[in-house]
This record gives structure tokens, sequence and C-alpha cells, in this order.
């Protein structure tokens, strides 16, 4: 059965990991969440609320406030003018000049928005108690769609402007396949524990992560998933398929890639301790976020993105600095992951 109790109390003890770190290393921003609108132009979020831009592939970055005055959580562009990030209590800013200034938005929510995904002018996000809000012009105003549970929900992904799948605590799953106007919750014995992504690569075929190793695949549109065993129990953070029909796996220090369509995994070590997070296709190349360091994909392999120093604005670019910071981080985010480690067991 579910271990619903013990699963909110580690997901309370891992959100807390950027508030205790940030307190101990207040010149880093922990890199969250990306969206990389053309093959040159990405947006990198930090959860304190800063954006890292840029028009160069990566070869140079600027850092441009937000304004907001909550934890942000996730961002998303449509184009590379228009964007949005959410976060904590409801909050959303949008910009329509490619970063260069933003402006709060009205969700009409306070509960804590945790992802973002659009299609054009549409876009969704979803967040604490079953909260889940639309916008169809761009971003500028939002309404509630109807989810009928009460579950947090970590990730939120559309294939199109019609079919959309959102996954969250207790492994809940929920589909639509009329743009949210209506969301079907799916009961599967599979999901065991709390769900952190969902993607898909069409209306049919799509892939779930979550806590202990869970990894869901699912060939008829997220009716019915199946588990994937891959032989490595961890918790693992974000699913995505690139371009040469690899899967990745982000977990933690490491990544899962399969070349055969998910028969089988191996880890592939991360370059450098990031604490992945995310996948961000940019263009034909995929990066991965991790809260302390950037990484792009070469084949099979992954590189750090040295160009990119998460800090605060006018933090010091300090070498010991940054390292110090860094390391405190580390001690921080991993005395946190034991806390939720031992609540789970």
């Amino acid at each position: 059965m579910l271990k619903s109790a013990s699963l909110v109390t580690a997901v309370c003890a891992l959100a807390m990991i950027p508030v205790i770190a940030y307190g101990q290393a207040a010149s880093s921003c922990w890199l969250k969440d990306g969206s990389a609108p053309t093959a040159t132009t990405a947006f990198i979020l930090c959860e304190q609320g800063p954006v890292y831009i840029t028009n160069d592939g990566g070869a140079t970055w600027r850092l441009q406030e937000t304004g907001a005055k909550d934890l942000l959580r996730a961002i998303v562009f449509s184009d590379a003018s228009h964007g949005i990030a959410v976060g904590n209590r409801g909050t959303i800013v949008g910009t329509d000049d490619g970063g260069k200034t933003w402006q709060p938005r009205n969700s009409g929510s306070t509960e804590n928005l945790l992802s973002v995904t659009g299609r054009g002018n549409l876009y969704w996000a979803s967040g604490f108690n079953g909260a889940l809000v639309t916008s169809t012009d761009g971003g500028r105003t939002w309404s509630q769609q109807k989810t009928g549970i009460t579950q947090g929900l970590e990730d939120i992904y559309f294939a199109d402007a019609q079919h959309g799948w959102a996954v969250g605590w207790s492994g809940t799953i929920l589909r639509t396949d009329n743009g949210g106007a209506k969301w079907d919750q799916v009961t599967t014995k599979v999901a065991q524990w709390s769900l952190t992504s969902v993607t898909f690569t069409d209306a049919k075929n799509g892939w779930a992560t979550g806590f202990a190793g869970q990894l869901l695949r699912s060939t008829d549109g997220g009716l019915t998933w199946t588990a994937v065993n891959t032989g490595i129990n961890t918790w693992y953070k974000d699913v995505f398929v690139d371009g040469s029909k690899r899967i990745w796996v982000a977990a933690d220090d490491q990544f899962l890639v399969s070349e055969d369509n998910g028969a089988k995994f191996r880890s592939v070590p991360a370059s450098t301790q990031a604490f992945l997070r995310k996948f961000v296709p940019v263009g034909d190349k995929v990066w991965a976020i991790g809260q302390l360091a950037l990484l792009s994909q070469s084949g099979t392999e992954w590189k750090k993105i040295t160009s990119l120093i998460p800090r605060s604005p006018g933090a010091s670019l300090d070498p010991d600095a940054l390292a110090a910071a860094n390391e405190a981080a580390a001690a921080a985010t991993a005395a946190a992951a034991a806390a939720a480690a031992k609540a789970v067991r």
C-alpha cells in the first residue's frame, strides 16, 4: 500500500533543502529549472528568483532579476520573448521581452506552484493540494481547473494542446484529452511512491519517475502503466528521450541511460557533484540542470558548462568563496536527504 504519511514527511524534508542551504551560503543560487525556446537562447531559473539568460548557446550569461518575492520552482518559454515562471504561494511572473523585464501575474491561487508547461499561448501550472491553473492568453490571465484531488502535483506535461498528464505525491497520476477541461485520475498498483516527473514523446508513449527507483512506462496515453526495473534504487528526479531515442533518467549524482527502448539501463556518472534535477532540450542538444551546476550532453557523456557559475546578484566571484558555498550546499542537501530517507523507512 501507499506510504502516504511517510512520503509527505519526506517531501517536506527535501523541500527544505534550498532554505537550509541558502541560509548557510547566500553567495549561491540553486539552479531549479530551465527552458530553451531556440538552439542559442536559454533561460535557467534560480530558485531564489533570478534567471540566467544566454543568447549564444551558453558561451556567455547574464543574470536578470524577476522581482519575485517568493521562491520560484519552474520556468517555461513559448518563444525567445515570452516566458512564465511559477513558485510559492501562487506566484507567477511573466516576461514579453526575453527576460529583460518581468511582471507579476495573478494566478488566482495561493498554493505553492511546482511545475509549468506551455504550448503556444496555452500554459498550465500545477502544485500543492491538487492545484492546477491554466492560461489561454500567453500567461496574462489565469483560471483554475478542477482536479478532484488534494495531493501535491509535482510535474505537468502536455504533448499537444489537448493531451496532458500530471503526477505527484503518493503515486498520483492524472490525464486529460481535452486540454484540462476534465482531468481523470489513473489508479495503478505500480505507482507506490511519490512521482516527480512525467514526459510523453507523443499522445501515446510516455514515462514517469519518482522515489525509490520508480520508473513507469505507458504506451496507451497514460491509461495504464508498467514498472521498469533498472536495478538502481534511488530517487529519480526527471526523465527525457533524446533525439537518438536514448532514454535518460536524472538520479541525483548520476544518469541512467537506455539505448534499447527501455529494455535495460546503465549508469553514467555526472562529471561533477550537481544534485541533478531537470533535463532541458537545447536545439539538438540536451542540458541537465543540477542544484549546483549545469551540464551538457555529448553522446552518452555529460560535461559541466563552466561558463555558468550559480550565484546571487552582486555576490563575490572569489573562487574560494564559491567553493565554500558549494560545500555548505552539499552538506545541507545530504543532511536533508538523509532525514527524508529515514522518514520513508
